[in-house]
């Protein structure tokens, strides 16, 4: 190939990090700069950068258009089962507690009506084909980026085996440098009866909506499809092994979001509770039994229990890769045991968030062919749980602030908003901001009311820059807003010295 490119060397304390500017005049060789397998986020992210930078790039993803057998297909698991479609179910659950609280607004005659589960499901179905459209005619193809139907396994350090899906034949491609992409898959657990249950896969693409639900595991996914079906108003029994879900997150959000979930008369929690076996009646339906004795039927069982990543039939021990389980450890430079050989998103069990595999793959493609050198950032990184009502959250949770930082201090603040409160409506908001007393930077910042994820993004930038609590304070509020309520909050709720806690 003729390739005019700039390499410079760089030593680290960790690698020999060798890093390239690519100029891509014309080329005639067969071997890639980058093959990547997997078209999801990362994937598509650090193939469309690097053919920019002047790569010659190629992505390997096992169908172009959603749906069964694998449902993720080019965009991955966010566009076609995950972020995007579960949105869009998150928007139609909303409609009825917005009609609900319409009258108290002096709306008159109005009535939630029934959804049509099947008018619903062919929209979305429209919209993600219209989607996978835009990443192949679009997103990469305007990029430069060569796109290959098939399933990708390596074959040595310099090679990927590409078995076609439209014609089973396999073909061997070389390349310089390789990324693993290829995202998760959901876990069920070995019971009898699993086979019946269905997974944040095929719910997407059920043919009727189940008056009846069960949904097993403590997770955001558990959580915010009990809180979709609820809303589109199926009965939902949620079963979770712990006494309380959400782990990972602030104790605070935990619990409150418990209290408002427990108020909706379409969800049920049954906490400590796991299920046995998984039963099929005659009449299509499910009896699940748990280990406690206990039997819930149902229409529909799903669970949301983690995932696991999609290393199977990678070949991986041909090139020595080195996995932990079934994910791939990375350094910060998103780099394997091997030199020339890369892994970014879900695979690499860091952070599972669409714009967390979108910056890696960016990261990596910069600093392999753009002459820069950015290893990943994953600090304060901003995230929300679109429940109802949804969770925003950046930083450190309270019990994380206390090990780490050992002096801060907590402030917090439980209401009604307006738009609640006037139409005689239930449900709360809560937020509450964690500040280290030795730099008075605000380091965690929790919420729970809807809207709770556009909210955080921006007050993201405002922690991700290091702001203090006096730059809080010194910020105007726009009222009327519950948002207001995070420049407001003057009095400390709490406080802990060298990581005891004191109270007001």
């Amino acid at each position: 190939s003729v390739i005019n490119h700039r390499t410079t060397y760089k030593h680290t304390n960790t690698h020999l990090q060798i890093k390239h500017t690519y100029n891509h005049k014309m080329t005639t060789s067969d071997e890639y700069d980058l093959l990547v397998i997997g078209a999801g986020s990362g994937g598509v992210r650090a193939s469309r950068i690097a053919a920019g930078y002047g790569a010659k790039v190629a992505v390997i993803e096992p169908q172009l258009q959603h749906g069964a057998p694998n449902y993720s297909a080019i965009g991955g698991t966010c566009v076609n089962v995950g972020c995007v479609p579960k949105k869009l179910m998150v928007f139609a659950s909303r409609y009825p507690d917005e009609i609900g609280l319409s009258e108290g607004f002096g709306w008159e005659g109005n009535a939630v009506g029934s959804f049509n589960w099947q008018k619903f499901m062919e929209h979305k179905d429209k919209e993600i084909s219209r989607l996978n459209r835009v990443y192949q005619e679009f997103v990469l193809g305007k990029a430069g980026v060569e796109i290959i139907e098939g399933f990708g396994r390596l074959n040595g350090k310099n090679a990927v085996d590409v078995k076609s899906t439209a014609t089973g034949e396999t073909t061997t491609l070389k390349a310089k440098n390789i990324l693993i992409a290829v995202g998760g898959w959901p876990f069920k657990p070995k019971i009898p009866g699993i086979e019946h249950a269905i997974t944040s896969n095929e719910i997407f693409y059920l043919d009727k909506q189940p008056k009846r639900m069960v949904i097993v595991g403590g997770g955001y996914i558990a959580l915010e499809f009990a809180s979709i079906m609820a809303g589109l108003g199926t009965k939902v029994d949620v079963m979770y092994r712990r006494e309380l879900f959400l782990r990972g997150f602030d104790m605070d959000i935990r619990e409150f979001l418990k209290e408002e979930l427990e108020r909706n008369p379409n969800i049920t929690i049954h906490f400590k509770t796991n299920p046995k076996e998984i039963i099929k009646k005659d009449d299509g339906s499910f009896v699940v039994n748990t280990e406690d004795g206990a039997s819930v039927e149902t229409d529909q069982v799903m669970f949301a229990t983690g995932r696991t990543g999609k290393v199977d039939g990678l070949n991986l021990e041909s090139a020595g890769i080195e996995t932990k389980g079934t994910f791939i450890p990375v350094d910060d430079y998103s780099k394997t045991n091997v030199g020339n050989i890369y892994a970014v998103g879900d695979i690499t069990d860091r952070m599972a968030l669409t714009p967390v595999a979108l910056m890696e793959g960016h990261r990596l493609a910069d600093t392999l062919f753009g002459g820069k050198d950015r290893p990943v950032d994953h600090k304060l990184i901003a995230s929300a749980v679109f429940t109802n009502p949804e969770i925003g959250s950046i930083g450190y949770t309270e019990e994380e602030a206390v090990e780490k930082f050992k002096n801060i201090t907590i402030y917090k603040t439980r209401f009604r908003a307006m738009k609640i409160a006037f139409p005689g409506g239930h449900s709360y908001t809560f937020f509450k901001l964690i500040v280290d007393d030795a730099t008075q930077k605000v380091v965690g910042c929790h919420m729970v009311t809807n809207g709770a994820g556009e909210m955080m993004q921006g007050v993201a930038v405002a922690v991700k820059m290091g702001a203090t609590k006096e730059d809080f304070d010194n910020t105007i509020g726009i009222h009327p807003t519950s948002a207001e309520e995070l420049v407001t909050m003057r009095t400390p709720s709490y406080s802990y010295k060298d990581g005891v806690k004191v109270e007001k």
